[in-house]
C-alpha cells in the first residue's frame, strides 16, 4: 500500500500489556489505565482472544473489567492489550531532536549533566556554553567583558594602604630667603607598604590610582618680618600646587598646612618644598619640634584613596 509522507514505522510500535491474577469465583478486576469502554483492549484467556460486549465474554469502562462467568487460578490464565495506548520501542536516533520537539520548560535540572559543586554555566565568545570554574572563599565574580566568560577573582583591598608619616626630628633647619628649598622628613613614623623613602624624603605609591597628602610646617624668624610663607607639593620634581600665608608683620613663628588629592601611576613621587620671603632678606629656621612638646611639629604624610 502507498503512503503520502513517511511510512507508519509498525515494526517499532507496540501495545502496553497488563497480566491478571486469577481469583477464583471472581468476574470483576481492576485495569491498571482507564478506557471508554471494552473495545478499548483486546482481552486473552488462555491464549483465545475474547468477544468484547453486553452478553459476550466481557465489558470494560472507566478502570472495571467484568467478566461474564468466572476463571480458575492455576487453571486459566488471562491478560489484555490496552488498544490505545501504543509504545514506541526504538529510540529516536542521533541528533534527531530539535527544539521543536522539547516543550517549552521540558528541561529540568535533573536532566543535566552533572557538574562541580560552585561551577556557573556561562556562555563562550563562540556562543557554546561553558562551566566558570569554581572560586575560592572569598573571591567575586568579575565581568571580563563581551566575547568572554566571567572569572572569580579576589577584590581589589578595600583599605586605604599603602600610607606613610614622617616627620622632621632633632634639630630644626634653615632656609634661604625667597628660595623653593626641599623638605627632608627624615624620621618615619608609619610606613605600610614601604612606599616612603627617607633618604629622599619621596612619597612613591606603587600603585596606579589616587592618594591623600598632606603636610604641616612651621616657620620662625625672630628678627625679621616674614611677608610670606610657603609650603608646595611636588610631583615628579615640578610644581603641583601650594598653600601660602601672607602674615604681612609678623614676626615669629607661624604655622601652615596643606592637604590634596592626586592621580598618579605607580612610578610617580610626591615631595614638600617650602619658601619664605623676609623683610631683610634674612633665613627662616623651621623648628624640629613644637616648644616642649616631643610630637613631630613638622611631617608630611599620605595614604591611598578607596575608589
Amino acid at each position: 500500500m502507498s503512503y503520502l509522507g513517511n511510512a507508519p514505522a509498525r515494526s517499532f510500535i507496540s501495545f502496553e500489556r497488563q497480566v491478571f491474577t486469577i481469583v477464583n469465583s471472581q468476574t470483576a478486576y481492576a485495569l491498571s489505565h482507564s478506557v471508554a469502554n471494552e473495545n478499548d483492549i483486546r482481552l486473552v484467556v488462555n491464549n483465545v482472544v475474547q468477544e468484547p460486549g453486553s452478553g459476550k465474554a466481557y465489558t470494560a469502562t472507566g478502570t472495571a473489567l467484568t467478566l461474564s462467568a468466572a476463571l480458575t487460578n492455576g487453571t486459566d490464565e488471562m491478560y489484555c492489550v490496552f488498544l490505545g495506548r501504543a509504545t514506541a520501542t526504538s529510540a529516536p536516533g542521533a541528533g534527531s531532536i530539535g527544539t521543536a520537539q522539547l516543550a517549552s520548560d521540558s528541561v529540568t535540572l535533573a536532566k543535566m549533566a552533572s557538574g562541580t559543586d560552585g561551577n556557573i554555566i556561562s556562555y563562550d565568545a563562540s556562543g557554546n556554553p561553558v562551566a566558570v570554574a569554581t572560586g575560592n572563599d572569598g573571591q567575586v565574580l568579575t565581568s571580563a567583558g563581551a566575547g568572554a566568560p566571567p572569572a572569580f577573582e579576589t577584590p581589589a583591598s578595600a583599605v586605604n594602604t599603602p600610607m606613610f608619616m614622617a616627620a622632621y626630628t632633632g634639630s630644626g633647619v634653615t632656609i634661604n630667603d625667597a628660595t623653593d628649598t626641599k623638605g627632608t622628613f627624615s624620621t618615619e613614623f608609619i610606613d605600610i607598604g614601604g612606599v616612603y623613602n627617607t633618604s629622599t624624603s619621596r612619597y612613591t605609591p606603587g600603585f596606579v590610582g589616587k592618594s591623600f597628602i598632606s603636610t604641616g610646617m612651621s616657620f620662625y624668624n625672630a628678627n625679621a618680618q616674614i611677608q610670606f610663607a610657603r609650603v608646595l607639593f611636588y610631583k615628579n620634581g615640578a610644581s603641583l600646587t601650594n598653600a601660602t600665608d601672607n602674615p604681612a608683620s609678623d614676626t615669629g613663628q607661624i604655622w601652615i598646612s596643606s592637604q590634596l588629592i592626586v592621580d598618579h601611576d605607580a612610578d610617580d613621587y610626591f615631595e614638600v618644598y617650602l619658601r619664605s620671603d623676609t623683610s631683610n632678606g634674612s633665613a627662616i629656621e623651621v623648628p624640629a619640634t613644637s616648644g616642649n612638646s616631643a610630637k613631630p611639629f613638622n611631617y608630611f604624610q599620605g595614604h591611598k584613596l578607596i575608589t
